[in-house]
């Protein structure tokens, strides 16, 4: 049976205090946020290390502390094993598609911190201009609880399967929701800055698109699933312009997990800050393998997938 492995880079929500730290024992580490602090004006060192939960909660630092992480521990996991799948593909969830385009050879490194510190500013600007937010839906039939949303005048912002669509707009119709759930379901607060993915944050995309034009881009090297319909992109061009366009569209993280589905993936690593997107993949492509790194301790567990990954290949071509 032939084995697939998937990379996974995740979004804004799984940030935590101190998280970069067990990174930064590792050499080379610090010089890279030295240089990645400079192109997004962020002191990430110390954001990464010390900063509380209340000041990394902002958006605006947030989205590219998340990114650094992620990219930090890519490319120590490519150091220590240079034998991973070179067509393995990659996803990302919200500003962690930055990273998934960077991993997926689209973007460099450095480009790619530049636009999640725009992109984290721009946003938390835009949620500025009017109180907006966001809300998990969670259960009740999905056709009824799009039907409500839109009746509400709310966007189903985030539809991340297993019975979850995070629903995004004004405040006072939030609210209502919250007082009149759809049936069978209930509806969680979420703690975020405004609605992202919706036409609140169309000034953020205009700033991105003109960064954007002055990037140079290349076409993926590996297959990179797109938020906005799961499909596998690898043309740079088109995957650029998605990650502009993804701030005021709807995430369909669903519809990543069922083209990973379709592509037999048997194993995914998560990257750092990791957690809910293995979360998420072990409830709708059960019996999926799931490695979450979280520390450099954790890059151990690729190699058993690798020796897995090897095996499983062995056993395809005999």
């Amino acid at each position: 049976m032939k084995s697939v492995i998937a990379l996974l880079a995740p979004g804004q929500g799984a940030q935590t205090p101190g998280m970069l730290q067990p990174w930064l024992e590792l050499d080379g580490t610090e010089r890279r946020l030295t240089e990645w602090s400079e192109a997004t004006g962020l002191d990430l060192v110390r954001l990464g290390t010390t900063a509380d939960a209340e000041e990394i909660k902002d958006t605006a630092v947030t989205q590219p502390l998340v990114v650094a992480s992620t990219l930090l521990a890519a490319e120590e996991m490519w150091r220590r094993h240079p034998e991973l799948p070179l067509d393995a593909p990659v996803a990302g969830h919200s500003v962690g598609e930055l990273a998934a385009a960077a991993i997926a050879g689209v973007l460099s490194f450095e480009d790619a911190m530049s636009l999640a510190a725009i992109r984290g500013r721009e946003m938390a600007a835009a949620c500025a201009a009017e109180p907006t937010s966001m809300s998990a839906v969670l259960g009740g039939d999905q056709d009824e609880v799009l039907d409500r949303l839109d009746r509400l005048g709310l966007r189903p912002a985030n539809r991340n399967g297993a019975g979850q669509i995070v629903a995004a707009g004004r405040e006072e119709a939030l609210a209502e929701l919250a007082e009149n759930p759809p049936e069978n379901s209930r509806v969680r607060p979420l703690a975020v800055a405004g609605a992202f993915h919706t036409e609140f944050m169309a000034p953020a995309r205009e700033a991105l698109r003109v960064h954007g034009d002055k990037l140079s881009v290349s076409n993926a090297g590996r297959a990179m699933l797109s938020n906005a319909d799961g499909i596998a992109v690898t043309d740079g061009d088109e995957i650029l312009h998605r990650l502009v366009e993804q701030v005021v569209r709807p995430v369909r993280w669903d519809s990543c997990m069922a083209t990973l589905g379709e592509l037999g993936v048997t194993a995914t690593i998560e990257f750092p800050p990791a957690g809910t997107l293995s979360g998420m993949i072990r409830r709708d492509l059960k019996g999926t393998k799931t490695v979450s790194l979280k520390t450099p301790a954790d890059l151990d567990k690729v190699a058993e997938v690798l020796a897995e990954h090897g095996r499983a290949y062995s056993g395809s071509d005999s």
